[in-house]
């Protein structure tokens, strides 16, 4: 017995080639990029000791200087967070329990940044500290790579956040002529 074979036209045979190929998922290094951008738009100066101080609304703790004791003037230094051009929003949380400010150590809890600082009286008052999440289109944004600056004397120094980074912590040992250290995490996106 013979079988005789059919000729399949060409443009059949290519759409039942289509048909069966499957698009290969996309890569992760095709994800769309983002363009992140921290800001500084404003600064405050106060008296140090029986200061209360937040970052207005959607801004962060980026730098602060401090010359002098606990009766000299602090600054603030905050910024906004942009991602694509877009604000970033924060959600602003209550405060830390308090620590002595003499021998003081203070992070903030994984991806969020220093808003906020309070501090009562001299080195032996309390200093309490406000934390912030960071939101983009309704998505948490992320903080990585924490590192902690140079030891700076209380008494005399100015300190800023680098490229995209933002202050996440603080440490303190002894008055005014003690030695602080900040922590700065750079701000991150993956969409």
């Amino acid at each position: 017995m013979r079988t005789r074979s059919k000729a399949v036209p060409v443009t059949l045979a290519a759409a039942a080639l289509a048909a069966m190929t499957v698009a290969a998922p996309a890569s992760a290094s095709s994800a769309t990029a983002v363009t992140i951008k921290v800001e500084r738009t404003y600064s405050q100066t106060m008296y140090e000791n029986n200061s209360q101080f937040t970052c207005p609304p959607n801004q962060v703790l980026t730098g602060r200087s401090h010359y002098g004791d606990e009766n000299r003037p602090t600054t603030y230094y905050c910024s906004t967070i942009f991602i694509n051009g877009e604000q970033v929003q924060v959600h602003s949380g209550d405060w830390s329990a308090a620590q002595r400010e003499s021998r003081s150590n203070y992070v903030a809890p994984l991806d969020q940044t220093l808003v906020g600082r309070w501090h009562d009286d001299d080195e032996n008052g309390d200093t309490r500290y406000r934390t912030g999440a960071l939101y983009w289109q309704n998505r948490q944004v992320r903080l990585t790579g924490a590192v902690w600056s140079v030891k700076y004397k209380e008494s005399s120094h100015t300190t800023n956040a680098g490229h995209n980074q933002v202050m996440t912590g603080r440490l303190h040992s002894g008055d005014e002529n003690g030695d602080t250290w900040y922590q700065y995490s750079t701000v991150t996106f993956a969409g």
